[in-house]
């Protein structure tokens, strides 16, 4: 039977899950089915209600019954793999059955560390605890955690992580779990017929739609082996946080304590001689980043270049010391030889890179940045050299964009009115408008799918360009009482966003004193409770940063109000970011516009979003940076906002507040 084109498809769809048509999801979905037809990329910025969901999942069904091909959706986050799986795709899957003549399959894939290790469980092979963070009480929560995993692996039809009934800390996990390098494959392993990542790769070969996640899309582009099953059609969804996704797969570390690790790991299998030197180059390593400055080394300190060498030379000579595994080695032995191979080959690998990267002596060529970070574990300092690439635009490029058709979407895809900024870091070529309706002679397009919400009846946009700049010596008093004043208006109901931690508590503080309602401040309590319970009562607010941008969908009267304090520019010690401005400038481009702006820009427009979750919510945005009216890049960064009523009148936002309350 022939399959039904996609309107008709998304109709029945609709009609079938009690819901109504919606033109925005009409055209989205009728753009992502002519962009599968035409193998073009496409962009699409597809508003919150608009339903984003449904309208590449039924072009994508459709796509993979009639070609008999499999269709990648990749997200970012485990709460949309969940809906997409537990809710989205059966209920689409039994209403798609009839017109298209059989139920599509749908699977979900993720990496192989996320499921349980059948030979490791029982052979009892495991991490050594590391002796930085050793704690009596930890270790010991540790060993009640494994008996746990231990005795669900008996229940669980999955070994999938996200289906424990009650979680375990990472270092319980790494007990029961190997890394894809770790593991001694199919072939080796005594438990490859059962084994649960492998269960779960059939099922998504087997199926029309798999849902997995950005890091294992990196994965698949940059590994010679085969992760993901064959496809030629990706879609992302949550795509605004792809390049961060991806850079942090490709971003790697080298301490005093991995070196350890990894000499504990080696064991027997090399000689005390070859052990203990690789002891005294982690100790050498561990001195090196004890004195040498924090941030990005943009020269190998002195000293640095020897110790890393030596550091080199040894590894390999563990790791050639390790040797094949004979024929008849038993699971437990091997599976300790696969570990130790694996950690002796990851560090060496991440030393050569460093290494490679102060080889190419003009910074302006270099691929990767290096920098020195200090983090602090249970009063335990450590000191870690990280690596990270400065663009993964060239691996998106030449992997995910040319071997499949991408479509990629979000709520905020555009950054000062246009798809471009994001392009560049996809690795996409920039040229057009939001609702560019032809093709472009690029291999993409964008389009702007809108959004159910009647933006400037719904919501106002407060700036307060009276209020000082922020600074560095805390919230200004007069932040603070237009604060209390607006928080008051509207009866609580306020998530407050902000640049950092210090700020929201010290925002936390002071503001429990001067109002009466309850103010929850990020990091009093797990983060998914502290937003159930702002959402239980309407005068309860919720202050905190980064996390809370990004992660609240609490639609009706408990939040009325968003407060921003500071356009959230990165952190101008931030590393990474900073290489990557200075990269832009060096070849003649803005690097303030297109890094730490757009980096701004895409949050502010997050922050935003979390306002109307609902066309039945009403309420305000209230910026109190005077910056984003009076500095020349304000319009930029509003141009990625919603179009709220606009106004820089306190007064008339307090009225409003007041009379939202009151209705």
């Amino acid at each position: 039977m022939s399959v039904p084109d996609v309107p008709e498809l998304l109709d029945h769809a609709v009609a079938a899950l009690g819901g109504t048509r919606r033109d925005g999801q009409v055209t989205m979905a009728t753009a992502v089915a002519s962009a599968i037809e035409d193998a073009e990329h496409l962009a699409v910025q597809a508003g919150t209600g608009t339903g984003k969901s449904l309208a590449y999942l039924v072009p994508s069904i459709r796509h993979a019954v009639e070609s008999n091909e499999t269709v990648v959706v990749s997200t970012a986050t485990i709460a949309l793999q969940r809906q997409l799986t537990e809710r989205d795709l059966p209920r689409l899957a039994s209403a798609l059955a009839e017109p298209i003549g059989r139920e599509p399959k749908f699977a979900i894939l993720k990496g192989r560390a996320n499921y349980l290790c059948l030979n490791k469980v029982h052979t009892g092979v495991a991490d050594e605890p590391d002796t930085e963070l050793f704690d009596a009480f930890e270790l010991s929560r540790t060993g009640r955690e494994v008996t746990r995993l231990r005795e669900w692996t008996s229940d669980t039809e999955t070994g999938d992580r996200d289906d424990l009934p009650q979680g375990v800390s990472d270092r319980s996990w790494r007990q029961v779990s190997v890394t894809s390098r770790e593991c001694l494959g199919a072939n080796a392993c005594p438990y490859s017929e059962d084994c649960f990542a492998e269960i779960a790769r059939r099922k998504a070969g087997a199926s029309d739609v798999i849902v997995t996640n950005h890091a294992m899309l990196a994965i698949d582009a940059m590994s010679p082996a085969t992760i993901l099953p064959e496809h030629k059609v990706v879609v992302i969804d949550e795509a605004h946080e792809l390049v961060d996704r991806i850079t942090s797969v490709t971003t790697e570390e080298i301490s005093a304590a991995g070196v350890t690790l990894v000499a504990r790991r080696l064991g027997k299998l090399v000689s005390d001689e070859t052990a203990d030197a690789l002891v005294g180059a982690g100790e050498q390593l561990g001195i090196l980043l004890e004195e040498s400055q924090n941030g990005e080394w943009t020269r190998l300190p002195n000293g640095a270049g020897e110790i890393l060498a030596s550091l080199r030379d040894r590894l390999w000579n563990a790791r050639s010391e390790i040797g094949p595994a004979k024929p008849g080695t038993d699971p437990e032995a091997a599976a300790a030889r696969q570990m130790a191979m694996s950690a002796t080959d990851s560090l060496h690998d991440t030393v050569v890179r460093t290494l490679t990267v102060f080889g190419e002596a003009d910074i302006t060529k270099r691929f990767d940045v290096v920098w020195k970070a200090v983090d602090d574990f249970r009063n335990n300092t450590r000191h870690t050299l990280r690596i990270a690439p400065l663009s993964v635009a060239g691996l998106l490029r030449t992997s995910l964009f040319t071997d499949s058709t991408v479509i990629l979407t979000s709520a905020t895809l555009t950054l000062g009115g246009n798809f471009d900024a994001l392009a560049r870091t996809w690795g996409l070529p920039p040229h057009g408008d939001v609702n560019d309706d032809g093709a472009s002679g690029n291999g993409w397009r964008g389009l702007d799918a809108g959004s159910p919400f009647d933006f400037p009846k719904a919501a106002i946009l407060y700036v307060a360009d009276r209020l000082p700049p922020p600074g560095r010596d805390g919230i200004a008093a007069a932040t603070l009482d237009q604060m209390v004043e607006m928080m008051t208006a509207a009866g609580g109901r306020t998530l407050g966003l902000f640049s950092s931690m210090r700020a929201a508590k010290e925002a936390s503080e002071k503001l429990r004193e001067r109002v009466d309602f309850p103010i929850l401040c990020q990091g009093d309590d797990a983060t998914s409770t502290l937003i159930r319970r702002f959402a239980d009562d309407e005068a309860t607010c919720l202050f905190g940063t980064l996390s809370l941008w990004q992660g609240v969908d609490v639609p009706g009267p408990s939040l009325q109000l968003v407060m921003i304090d500071r356009i959230p520019f990165p952190r101008p010690d931030d590393p990474l970011l900073s290489a990557r401005q200075r990269d832009v400038d060096a070849r003649g481009g803005n690097g303030f516009l297109t890094v730490s702006a757009n980096h701004a820009a895409l949050l502010l427009a997050q922050g935003a979003g979390r306002l109307l979750r609902s066309t039945a919510d009403r309420g305000v945005v209230a910026v109190l940076d005077p910056r984003l009216a009076t500095a020349r890049y304000g319009g930029y960064l509003m141009a990625g906002l919603p179009p709220f009523w606009k106004t820089r009148d306190k007064g008339a936002v307090v009225a409003a507040l007041r009379r939202l309350t009151a209705g």
